[in-house]
């Protein structure tokens, strides 16, 4: 009777060992849940919302323009989130909030009804900038509350696609709000 006991013990321990390392490799290889922090990413992203982020990108390379990533902070200790507006070679310029890539007007959806407000009271939601021509292996990034965030235009200049962690792919919580991040 003890060596059953024994060897079912043995044998949960085995599965939970199996479990934890299986779950610490997925979280530090493919998938993690970052919190967002700050107000930088209104309103496509909120304070507090936890996101899960694919991390398998950050191996791979495959960012694309209008990816929501998650950018390491090197010294600081903070992770930042913001969008991918350029991605390396591109020619970036904003006018009057018109976003041109490579000389062509890029559509914002995200953005309209803030851009409306700010044209209501004759302002600009993003500042004037550009053109700029994005270095090899860097990405230029905005945040999208353009006019409370801290992103290439204005602190954290070109990120390097080192810095990348991953991208974000659902919102999980508040379970309320839960979603696709787009």
């Amino acid at each position: 009777m003890k060596k059953i006991m024994k060897s079912e013990l043995f044998s949960w321990i085995t599965a939970l060992t199996i479990a934890l390392i299986l779950a610490l490799g997925v979280r530090a290889f493919l998938f993690e849940p970052f919190i967002v922090e700050g107000a930088s990413m209104e309103p496509t992203l909120n304070n507090n919302e936890k996101l899960l982020v694919n991390k398998v990108v950050a191996y791979t390379g495959s960012v694309n323009r209008q990816d929501i990533i998650i950018i390491d902070g090197k010294n600081r200790d903070i992770n930042y989130v913001k969008r991918v507006i350029g991605l390396p070679g591109d020619t970036v310029e904003m006018t009057n909030d018109h976003l041109y890539i490579n000389g062509e007007e890029v559509n914002e959806p995200y953005l309209a009804e803030e851009i409306e407000k700010a044209h209501a009271v004759d302002m600009n939601y993003t500042g004037d900038f550009g053109p700029v021509t994005i270095p090899d292996h860097q990405y230029f990034v905005l945040g999208d509350n353009r006019l409370n965030s801290m992103d290439s235009r204005n602190g954290l200049g070109y990120i390097d696609k080192d810095q990348i962690v991953g991208v974000s792919e659902y919102v999980l919580m508040p379970i309320k709000e839960a979603r696709k991040t787009e």
